[in-house]
């Protein structure tokens, strides 16, 4: 994965967890995390961790004899990821690309992708390189962004910024938020190698503590500051914008739509 909408490096990681992670992704991770521990897995791959917030809920839900392995493309996500564990956790930090895994085939019991696999350029590939690392009988679970419709705060952030580059203006939300078609979902999981594949809407609700930080998660936390600066524009300008947006349209409560999908490897 090399394209400019997967590089979450520089000051991106710490500004996407600590504004990002509590609004938006928190409560996806815990579901996930509880959906993984009732399998109870012996090994767990992680895909495209991040900065651990599904990981460290994972490490808290899963079995202790339970090994969880964490990969992320993106190195500086997996440093910040690393500070949230104890030397003696079951825990495995690697740089891999998720359409090119370095494990044998038939490895892990689940495998885990919270709101990464919008980012990666092969889909199908890495649907197929997670049917062969995954055991007969075992689960891929995976979380997906909706669509901008259902997601005001994504729809506000990219409003706001059109507005400051009406003539050209950055596309990052058009990536986490552009592979929400269940039936496009379903069909190149399949096409992967899956067997059988569920897709669920799960609407979420969390609170909004301060606009002004969760407008720094959406503005400097992801590769759309970078897209503003090869602009010329001035990212703090557009993060005051976002917060005051931010504010007016949603006040302290944020509602949200992501996908819970599962594909099952007979």
């Amino acid at each position: 994965m090399t394209t400019q909408a997967a590089a979450f490096v520089g000051s991106i990681p710490e500004n996407y967890d600590k504004g990002l992670g509590p609004h938006i992704f928190a409560g996806y991770a815990t579901d996930l995390a509880e959906r993984v521990a009732t399998r109870r897995p012996r090994h767990v791959l992680e895909l495209a961790a991040g900065t651990g917030i599904v990981t460290r809920r994972l490490r808290d839900a899963l079995l202790p004899e339970c090994h969880l392995t964490a990969t992320d493309l993106n190195s500086p996500m997996l440093e910040v990821a690393k500070t949230k564990f104890n030397p003696d956790d079951a825990v495995s930090f690697e740089t891999a690309d998720a359409m090119v895994l370095p494990y044998a085939d038939a490895q892990f019991d689940v495998i885990v992708c919270q709101f990464g696999v919008m980012f990666f350029p092969d889909k199908i590939r890495s649907y197929r390189e997670a049917y062969r690392v995954l055991k007969p009988g075992g689960s891929y679970l995976l979380n997906i962004w909706d669509s901008l419709d259902v997601n005001g705060f994504a729809q506000i952030t990219q409003d706001v910024v059109a507005t400051f580059f009406p003539n050209d203006p950055p596309a990052f939300y058009e990536v986490p938020f552009g592979y929400s078609d269940p039936v496009l979902i379903r069909s190149e999981i399949l096409s992967g190698g899956f067997d059988k594949v569920d897709v669920e809407h799960l609407p979420l609700r969390s609170t909004i503590p301060s606009a002004d930080n969760f407008a720094q998660g959406l503005v400097f936390g992801n590769p759309l500051h970078d897209e503003i600066v090869s602009r010329g524009g001035d990212p703090q300008a557009v993060r005051a914008a976002v917060s005051s947006a931010i504010e007016l349209h949603l006040g302290s409560e944020l509602s949200m739509q992501g996908l819970v999908v599962h594909a099952r490897k007979d």
